[in-house]
């Protein structure tokens, strides 16, 4: 069996499980955003309130990503994942029971916290199964399940917030109810169907057990395994402050597009259908965007300028008047915004190995999550609350896509020569 083909049989073992798991943890990180078109009217929730509890989950979700992480590389994936696949999906459900600002922000807080450890894990686990030269493109279809949350999420929740009424329960209680569930058969699956390493894997051969294990191990020499040099690295701090600027807008769009698409005019109904079109193009783009940058062997530049045509796209969003372009260019932003993801995420495994690899994707998540999620998404609400508006949110995240942009370039000019053709061209 070829090279390719070892590395092929592992992807389609293991990615329809994982991006399963990766669809469903997106589904439940925002579908508050589809709920809000009727939770926030019913329970009297102001655009500061949500903000604010939409942004609370990444507060929990940040500070635990970096023991999550290292518990995962300690115990294995398998039952680590497990535990937090049910452990998120009872809390999401659990959120049906919210009542006011208050239980609002503590579930927020408890379902950030369970959801920390899954996508950073996921990450690293990658690291385990393949080398550079693949990880970009099966990584990129592992991501796929997040554009790909909207497109069938929308409409999927359309539906069942038409729901309301049935069993005296809100459209947005069945929502958090009927999406939760899903989370911990997943956990089950992972645990009776994921090795933890190749190693494990019962469906390779001996010789592909070796194989496997060989290649990805010898990636490994030379890079930082301790995890406390790999914490105080400057390079990983500027890609979590790069990973913040990006998030801002993921989340912006996550959190608040709903009900920007509802207030161009749209029926609650509609909306989930709209939102799901303005995600049809990301997910296929995301995977000819990393072969691209799999093909010419770099990621800096390929990150750089996927950023900065998504703030290109909220820029002309946020200045027409006209509800077809504004739509179209918000099109255009998230495609370019999720294509940007998949040469990112392989910087740090470019430098990092073993527990530091485990701590500082754990970090770069963190500090992304922090000031893209909590900071950001309470801002907007803020400025909502403040301008009645939508656009100055809109030009508030395009800068921040700018900064991340600045930043991206500027790490691929000061990094050390001996590590520039290894960071450049890591996989995404």
């Amino acid at each position: 069996m070829t090279d390719e083909a070892v590395f092929r049989k592992c992807a389609w073992r293991l990615l329809p499980l994982i991006t399963a798991g990766f669809f469903i943890n997106f589904l439940d990180r925002t579908n508050v955003g589809f709920a809000a078109l009727t939770m926030n009217r019913e329970l009297g929730f102001t655009p500061s309130v949500y903000g604010f509890g939409a942004g609370i989950f990444f507060i929990s979700y940040s500070i635990f990503q970096i023991p999550a992480n290292l518990m995962l590389h300690r115990i294995g994936a398998r039952r680590w994942l497990f535990l937090i696949l049910v452990a998120w999906g009872a809390t999401a459900a659990v959120t049906a029971l919210v009542q006011d600002a208050t239980s609002f922000y503590v579930l927020r807080f408890l379902v950030g916290m369970a959801e920390a450890g899954f996508f950073p894990g996921i990450i690293l686990y990658l690291t385990f199964w393949f080398p550079k030269r693949h990880l970009g493109r099966f990584t990129s279809i592992f991501m796929c399940a997040n554009p790909v949350s909207f497109v069938i999420g929308g409409p999927i929740a359309s539906a069942i917030l038409s729901l309301d009424g049935t069993a005296g329960l809100h459209g947005w209680q069945w929502l958090f109810i009927l999406e939760g569930v899903p989370a911990c058969v997943a956990g089950i699956a992972i645990l009776n169907l994921l090795p933890d390493r190749p190693m494990d894997a019962s469906w390779l051969t001996d010789n592909e057990r070796r194989f496997v294990s060989s290649t990805v191990a010898a990636e490994q020499a030379g890079k930082e395994e301790r995890l406390l040099p790999a914490l105080l690295d400057p390079r990983v701090s500027a890609l979590a402050i790069a990973y913040g600027g990006i998030l801002f807008a993921i989340y912006g769009f996550g959190f608040w597009l709903p009900q920007l698409v509802q207030a161009a005019g749209f029926s609650t109904t509609a909306t989930g259908f709209v939102v799901a079109l303005l995600y049809v193009a990301a997910a296929p783009a995301m995977i000819l965007w990393a072969r691209f940058s799999d093909s010419r062997d770099e990621r800096i530049w390929h990150s750089a300028l996927a950023v900065l045509v998504a703030a290109l796209g909220l820029l002309v969003a946020s200045t027409v008047h006209n509800s077809i372009v504004m739509l179209i260019s918000l099109a255009v932003t998230g495609t370019a915004m999720y294509s940007a993801l998949t040469p990112f995420y392989g910087l740090a495994s470019s430098l990092l190995s073993g527990p530091a690899m485990a701590g500082g994707i754990a970090l770069i998540n963190m500090f992304g999550g922090i000031l893209g999620g909590f900071v950001g998404q309470y801002v907007i609400g803020i400025v909502r609350a403040k301008t009645g508006s939508y656009g100055p949110a809109l030009v508030m995240i395009a800068a921040s896509l700018g900064v991340a942009a600045l930043i991206i370039l500027a790490l691929g000019r000061v990094m050390n020569p001996h590590l520039k053709g290894s960071l450049t061209g890591a996989e995404g």
